[in-house]
């Protein structure tokens, strides 16, 4: 041990694994980027205790706020892979209808695997199209992505005349929403995989380094040799991909196909994100942050409903949330 090293240990008198903990916790923001999994722990028991009469706890409303989360959990994981690359996709809402809707309609006429396939396909076209508007002819993502959001929303509007298409296919449904292993709901079981498949490609695969090493500097990133323009289309993809996906779920869950559905899921999609602890302008994200993200917002609406708050005060709730997060995510950006 050098004296250097014995002068540290003992100024600290902490041994020096335990100063590699903290030093590293702190290069990586601190115990910021727990808060997300100490506010669900502190939301989770203040809604426990103050609706405890109102059946909060019972196995039925948990397995509801599953359900209502899945979607939104789905949706956050692609948004992370969006925002960790620097940009960001305001049309994942329009996409969750228009995937119900090709669904709805394929399942019907064409059976159940061609209907999740061309429902994923259309998601997948439109990240692309995102992508590439943005990437070649250098249009912020924002405004991209936010004049898909109309072009979609019309599209979903006309496809059937605002009428919703039913899906009458028990092997669709099952799989994708009412069904379940036991008495765990299908729901439950697709936002672990998702979770578990978006957590792979950001932390073990080259790809996921690559979407983080370009939303911190891409500058830098193109210097070592990452295609970044490959990497922001791709993660705009996946945004769109999973968009998608949570519009099968829906319309698994609720068997049909409409124009509105995941219309209102964006600030909450965004807000899960955020307070999950990926950056807002790129560079760090966390999947279990939000999936966890996901699962406090679905728990908060469930718990403002419960205590009988209308509508527009569970906006106004959201809308704090979102301001907050959003507040410690520019003060993570102007430190680092």
């Amino acid at each position: 041990m050098t004296r250097r090293s014995i002068h540290k240990q003992a100024s600290t008198g902490l041994p020096s694994p335990v100063e590699a903990w903290i030093d590293r916790y702190r290069h990586d923001g601190g115990l910021r980027q727990f808060v997300v999994y100490f506010a669900f722990a502190l939301i989770l028991a203040t809604f426990s205790i103050i609706l405890h009469d109102d059946g909060f706890l019972s196995s039925s409303n948990l397995l509801n706020i599953g359900r209502q989360a899945a979607p939104i959990a789905v949706m956050a994981v692609g948004m992370a892979f969006a925002l960790a690359a620097g940009e960001i996709d305001l049309s994942v809402g329009s996409v969750v209808a228009l995937s119900s809707l090709v669904a709805a309609e394929m399942v019907g006429n064409h059976g159940f695997l061609i209907g999740v396939l061309a429902a994923l396909g259309a998601s997948v076209l439109v990240g692309v199209v995102n992508g590439l508007i943005t990437v070649k002819v250098r249009i912020p993502s924002f405004l991209v992505t936010l004049g898909m959001l109309g072009i979609i929303s019309g599209i979903a509007r006309n496809w059937n005349d605002l009428q919703s298409l039913p899906i009458r296919n028990d092997r669709f449904s099952g799989l994708f929403g009412a069904g379940g292993l036991g008495p765990v709901s299908s729901l439950l079981i697709w936002i672990i995989v998702v979770g578990g498949l978006g957590h792979i490609a950001l932390h073990h695969l080259r790809w996921g380094r690559h979407v983080l090493s370009t939303g911190a500097n891409r500058d830098a990133a193109n210097a070592v040799g990452i295609n970044t323009a490959r990497v922001k289309i791709s993660a705009l993809v996946a945004s769109a991909t999973a968009a998608g996906f949570a519009g099968i779920l829906l319309a698994g869950r609720l068997s049909i196909g409409r124009h509105d559905l995941g219309e209102d899921y964006l600030l909450t999609v965004i807000a899960a994100v955020v307070i999950g602890g990926t950056n807002l302008f790129g560079g760090r994200a966390s999947i279990v942050g939000a999936v966890t993200g996901a699962l406090i917002m679905a728990m908060l609406n469930n718990g403002l409903i419960l205590m009988g708050l209308e509508v527009a005060d569970q906006l106004i709730a959201r809308g704090v949330i979102i301001i907050l997060a959003v507040a410690l995510s520019m003060r993570e950006a102007k430190e680092s």
